[in-house]
Parts: C-alpha cells; structure tokens; sequence
C-alpha cells in the first residue's frame, strides 16, 4: 500500500486572519503590509478581492495603491499569525501525529496510518477543510497525493478552498502541462535555466535528458527531474522531531539609508549580539560568518567566511563580518538593508585545536563576558545593558534586533 499524503495551505493566510478579526472589511479589497515609515513597505498578502486588481505579494504598497486606490492596508500581527497556526496544527494533530511544517500557513501531514480509523483520504481532507472553516473562519486548498512534492501541486492546482487529488493514474494528464515553475525549488534562476533548454512544463521536465539536466543544473537536475515523475520518497516529520538548526541569521531594514562604514560597522554590531547570543541559545558555536547587504536601487549581495576556530562570540561575528563588507563593497551607492548569520553551526563542547597565540585569550575573554550579559538581560531584559556605541546614532541603535530573528533548519535536501 502507498502513502497517503496531504499538503494544507491557508488561503492568503494574513489577508484571511485579517478578515476573520474584521469582518466589516471581509467584502473589500484587502492588503497585510509591512510599514513604509520603518521602510518595510511591501504587500505581505491580499484577499481574493484584491488580486484582480493587480494587487501581488511582494508589491510596493505605492504601486498597490496605484491599482487599487480603495484598498484597506493593515499592518502585520505577527503574534495572532502565530496563533491562528497553532489552531490550524491542533485540527491536524487530530489526524495524525506526522506533521511537517512548510512556513506558518502550509503543512504536510502523513495520514496513511489514519484512513483505517477517519475513512479515505478524501474523506480526511474534506474533513481538515470544513473545520477550518468552522472553526477558525479560513479556507484552505488541500492538495492529496502519494509523497509531499505532488501534493503540493494539487493544493496549488486549484485555488481557493479547494481540494485536489492526484493519483498515479491522473498524474501525467494534469501535472505535465503545468509550467515548469509550478515546481517546487524551481526559482526564477533555475527556470531561466531550464527555459533555455527549451523545457516549458513539467513534462518535458520529466522526459528530458538526464545528461542534459546534470550538465546545466548538476544534482539539482536530477532531483527536478525525480520530481516532476512525481516520485519523492523523503519522510514527513513527525510532531516531536526536531530539525538539526544549520544557522541563525539576522538582518534588518534602516530606518534611513546607510552611507558610511561606519554605520554599517554599528549595525553589524548590533545584529551579531543578537546572533551570537542565539547561538549560545543553541548551545552551538559557528564556523562560517556570512554578510548580506542591499543597496537603495535593490541590488544585493551575499559574502561569507570560513573561521579558523568555531565561535559564539559576538565581537569575533562582528570583527569577521565588518573585514567581509570592508573587502567587498565601494559605496556605489547608500545601502538600505543588512543581515548577518552564523552557519555551519557545531555543539559548543566539540573539541577544537586551542591556539598558544594570545588570540584565542582574547576569544575567551569575550565570551565570558557575552555570557556575562546574557543572564543581565535574562534577568532584566534586552535593553538592560547596551554597548555605548549604539548611542552615537539614535535611530540606527535602537533597532531591536531580537524582533527578526530567522533560525535556518537542514533544508529539504539535508544540506
């Protein structure tokens, strides 16, 4: 017997929560937005009222407003979000106990040891979807297959509230027309790529070359190509599995635009205190420090560096972030947004090579005293103790780092 998969995914999740707690804005156009004072200004979501004015994710809230002048924009509740998810888990933990989440609004859940008891697969989505409505007032799109990735095309096939099924027998009849994109992991650099090697849609995804796929794409074509024959034998996680963290990243749109190292050096010295001291969270150390910056214009990019010796420390994140900017960038332009992250995280008591050098006293020394100023802030809370530094600018220094932190798990591949 095969598995029974299902992918959920709430219908314009935020929009839909939004209309649930007002619902005199349920039969108007409707947009979740990040805030153009604090220069976060992008459509995070739109009700279906909205789309077909144009409205996307993603969008400038200026541009959103040029094409739907009467659009209600609410600013984003992060914490209801949250709960509203939690919600959604307890209906689903009451079919089954493998569930894997995909982001706050979409889920996979592992019923093949439930239809003997809830009935068919069918059955169980119906189920799933008619609770939502019910009881959290939200539609969803359920799309049923045999593995994750083809049941996450069926709950995009058809949208909103829509259930989906797709089987071995109909798997070629609606999946290889679909465009390639619809993929999951085909990203706009990977469709670029495939479109010029002529493949459009799935199908001819399927019934390429894998010679071809390898040479353009390497292991990742062969693993695309695995897809789109809708085979995908990895697991659902169970409820108590815990994903292995592969790092912790933090970044931060400026409430103005940077134009000096020296503002940059303040804001990577805020960011790696709040990396590092979740890192220590972790009880892990990093061995790769990496920088990401973004330019007023939107062009950006991504440098990283390898450590000689694992770290937590905050001033080490800093110190080795500040040498990668400082390598890389000219001040072409003002920067308006910046990220730092520690990857190839590793267990703090890994043993390491110690150095006689008095380069590894300094690292003690700080995080010793990184360690010291946890528990101030444990105890009295972040802003407790600051470094003096983030006082010489008052609107970069108080930022609170600790709002926007992003914990990376192993990825899908286990990479």
């Amino acid at each position: 017997m095969g598995r029974h998969i299902l992918h959920v995914d709430q219908n314009c999740f935020y929009a839909s929560v939004e209309m649930q707690r007002h619902p005199e804005l349920r039969d108007k156009p409707l947009a979740v937005c990040g805030s153009q004072e604090e220069r976060h200004g992008i459509v995070l979501a739109a009700n279906y009222i909205a789309k077909p004015y144009g409205v996307k994710t993603g969008m400038a809230v200026w541009q959103a407003r040029q094409r739907c002048p009467h659009l209600e924009i609410l600013p984003p509740d992060m914490g209801e979000y949250i709960r509203f998810s939690q919600m959604a888990r307890e209906i689903y933990e009451d079919y089954t106990d493998q569930i894997e989440p995909f982001g706050l609004d979409e889920n996979w859940l592992d019923i093949t040891g439930s239809v003997g008891m809830f009935g068919s697969p069918m059955t169980i989505a119906r189920e799933i979807s008619n609770r939502m409505k019910f009881e959290l007032g939200i539609t969803c799109s359920i799309g049923v297959a045999d593995n994750k990735i083809t049941a996450k095309l069926g709950s995009d096939y058809k949208k909103p509230d829509a259930i989906t099924c797709i089987e071995r027998d109909n798997y070629r009849e609606m999946v290889y027309p679909l465009p390639v994109e619809d993929l999951l992991y085909v990203g706009p650099a990977t469709s670029k790529k495939l479109r010029g090697l002529g493949i459009s849609t799935i199908g001819r995804l399927a019934q390429a070359p894998l010679e071809t796929l390898t040479r353009k794409l390497g292991k990742l074509g062969a693993v695309l190509q695995t897809f789109a024959l809708g085979l995908d034998p990895s697991p659902v996680q169970k409820s108590s599995h815990i994903p292995n963290i592969k790092s912790v990243g933090n970044s931060a749109t400026t409430p103005r635009d940077m134009t000096c190292d020296s503002d940059v050096e303040l804001m990577i010295l805020l960011l790696a205190e709040s990396v590092a001291s979740r890192i220590r969270e972790l009880a892990s150390r990093c061995t790769v420090v990496e920088v990401y910056v973004r330019d007023v214009e939107l062009n950006s990019f991504c440098r990283q560096r390898k450590l000689e010796v694992p770290t937590c420390s905050s001033d080490e994140i800093a110190r080795t972030a500040c040498n990668l900017f400082r390598e890389n960038y000219r001040w072409v332009r003002p920067l308006r947004s910046i990220g730092i992250r520690g990857a190839g995280l590793v267990e703090a008591t890994a043993g390491t090579q110690l150095s006689l050098y008095p380069e590894e006293t300094r690292r003690d020394k700080w995080e010793r005293i990184d360690a010291a100023v946890d528990r101030l802030r444990q105890r009295y809370g972040y802003r407790s103790i600051q470094r003096a530094r983030l006082f010489t600018d008052p609107l970069l220094g108080a930022i609170n780092p600790r709002d926007d932190h992003t914990v990376h798990p192993v990825g899908y591949f286990g990479g």
